[in-house]
C-alpha cells in the first residue's frame, strides 16, 4: 500500500530545514518522497523569484538542480521530477568524464595537451609548478597538491586573459580598467560599461580559437554593448576565426567544467 504524503510547500520545507538547498540521498529521502530513486545527483533549490519549476544541469558540480517556486508543494515538485526523470538521467550520464588535478591526468592547457607529473618530496619547503611543453610539472611536499595546481592554473589564466585583452583593446583604441577571472557557472565572459572585463578561468582549457573568440567578444563590447552587426564586425576584426571559436563554445563549452572535479 502506497504511503500517503501530506503536501508540504517550499516555504515550510525551508523553515524545517533552515536552508534553501536540499540534496537527495538514499539515506535521507526528503519529506517521505523518493526523490533519490530519480537520481541521488538531484538537488532541490527553493527560489523566491521562480514562477515555475525548472531543471538546470550544473556541469561543474555534476548535479541537476530542481528549481521550485517558494509556494509550490513538495508533491508537485516530485511529480515534475518524476515526469522528467529520463531527461535528468540522460544529462547526467552524458556529462564528460571528470578530470581531477592529480598525477598522470592530462589537461588541455592553452591549446596543448599537457600531462600532470607530480614529484612528491616531503623535504621541500613549498610547492613549485612549472608549465612545460607537454607537461605540468609539480614539485611538492603535499600528498594532495590539487588545490595548488588549481591556484596555479587560475593565476595563469588571469595572466593570459589580461595579456590578450590588452592587446585586442589596443587594436580598437579602447581602455580596459581591469580584468578579473572567476569560476562562473553560466557565463564565459562579461564587459561592464566602465571597461571592466571578467572571464571564467576555465577558458584556459579551451582550444586556442575558442579562447581567442571569447576575449574578442568581450573586447568588442568595449565598442558596442549589444550584438548588432557592427558588434560582430568588430569581433571579426579582433578574431579572424571567431565563428569557429563561437561554434566550439556553443557545442562543447560545458565540457570545460569537468576539469578539477571528481567523479561521483
Amino acid at each position: 500500500m502506497a504511503k500517503r504524503v501530506k503536501p508540504l510547500n517550499a516555504e515550510r520545507a525551508r523553515a524545517r530545514s533552515g536552508r534553501d538547498l536540499f540534496s537527495f540521498s538514499q539515506e535521507n529521502e526528503w519529506f517521505g518522497l523518493p526523490f533519490a530513486e530519480i537520481s541521488p545527483r538531484l538537488k532541490l533549490s527553493v527560489s523566491e523569484r521562480a514562477k515555475r519549476m525548472a531543471l538546470r544541469l550544473d556541469p561543474r558540480e555534476r548535479l541537476v538542480h530542481l528549481v521550485v517556486p517558494k509556494r509550490a508543494s513538495m508533491r508537485t515538485a516530485y511529480l515534475f521530477a518524476e515526469q522528467n526523470k529520463d531527461w535528468i538521467r540522460e544529462k547526467l550520464r552524458d556529462l564528460p568524464s571528470a578530470v581531477p588535478f592529480r598525477d598522470g591526468e592530462t589537461l588541455p592547457i592553452l591549446g596543448r595537451d599537457r600531462k600532470i607529473i607530480v614529484l612528491y618530496n616531503p623535504a621541500l619547503k613549498r610547492t613549485d609548478i612549472q608549465l612545460k611543453k607537454d607537461e605540468l610539472l609539480v614539485l611538492t611536499n603535499k600528498p594532495d597538491p590539487s588545490q595548488r595546481i588549481r591556484r596555479f592554473l587560475i593565476d595563469l589564466a588571469k595572466e593570459k586573459l589580461t595579456e590578450m585583452s590588452l592587446e585586442k583593446a589596443s587594436l580598437i583604441r579602447r581602455r580596459i580598467l581591469d580584468v578579473q577571472v572567476k569560476d562562473t557557472r553560466s557565463r564565459w565572459g562579461s564587459c561592464s560599461d566602465d571597461g571592466n572585463l571578467s572571464f571564467s578561468w576555465r577558458l584556459i582549457f579551451a582550444p586556442s580559437k575558442a579562447f581567442d573568440y571569447v576575449v574578442a567578444h568581450e573586447c568588442a563590447h568595449l565598442v558596442h554593448m549589444d550584438h548588432s552587426d557592427n558588434f560582430w564586425r568588430v569581433c571579426e576584426r579582433l578574431s579572424r576565426d571567431y565563428e569557429e571559436g563561437k561554434d566550439w563554445m556553443q557545442k562543447y563549452g560545458h565540457s570545460l567544467m569537468r576539469f578539477g572535479t571528481i567523479s561521483s
